[in-house]
């Protein structure tokens, strides 16, 4: 698995995450958007380095989900946010952990996104497993508006300044 910025060849891949009712099951149904406006305005963000969308790329070259950081407002304040999504038929395979896990050591290594919040359906029992195998702390469930839906999710949050690290390979301590 590797991890590469999105770029305007993505088309495809977008239109699939956005579009397919499967991925959005969690999220109360697919959102009626334009998707050419969604990529060009996300790979603009990327480009500027004001997000991060990353494509997670299986040993094939597949291109199998995303791992996004972003910030927004969330109750009167700016917050940073991480999401991930899976194409079905690529799920179960340790992916969207492997890219989370990478996306967070880039994150960690460049002082980016020092506190991020994840906001998984309570009922996404694999999102909350990364989560809290990531080092996120459940803050509890709420109410989260999102596309004019009300949804039930846990507020993670992960504050890189309360995560401890394990000792690399081959260090001495």
């Amino acid at each position: 698995m590797e991890l590469r910025p999105l770029t305007r060849e993505d088309q495809r891949l977008y239109e699939r995450i956005y579009t397919d009712p499967r991925m959005w099951v969690e999220l109360g149904g697919v959102v009626g958007q334009d998707m050419a406006a969604k990529l060009e305005r996300d790979v603009a963000l990327v480009e500027a380095d004001r997000q991060w969308v990353l494509v997670i790329v299986t040993e094939d070259g597949t291109a199998a989900g995303t791992v996004s950081l972003w910030d927004h407002e969330w109750e009167g304040e700016t917050i940073d946010e991480i999401g991930w999504m899976v194409l079905p038929e690529h799920q179960g395979h340790g992916l969207a952990g492997a890219g989370v896990g990478e996306a967070l050591r880039r994150a960690d290594e460049q002082g980016r996104w020092r506190v991020l919040h994840a906001f998984p359906a309570t009922t996404n029992a694999p999102s909350n497993a990364l989560c809290h195998k990531h080092g996120f702390a459940l803050r509890g469930p709420l109410d989260f508006h999102y596309h004019e839906r009300r949804l039930r999710v846990n507020h993670w949050v992960r504050d890189r300044s309360a995560v401890t690290f394990p000792a690399r390979r081959g260090s001495s301590e």
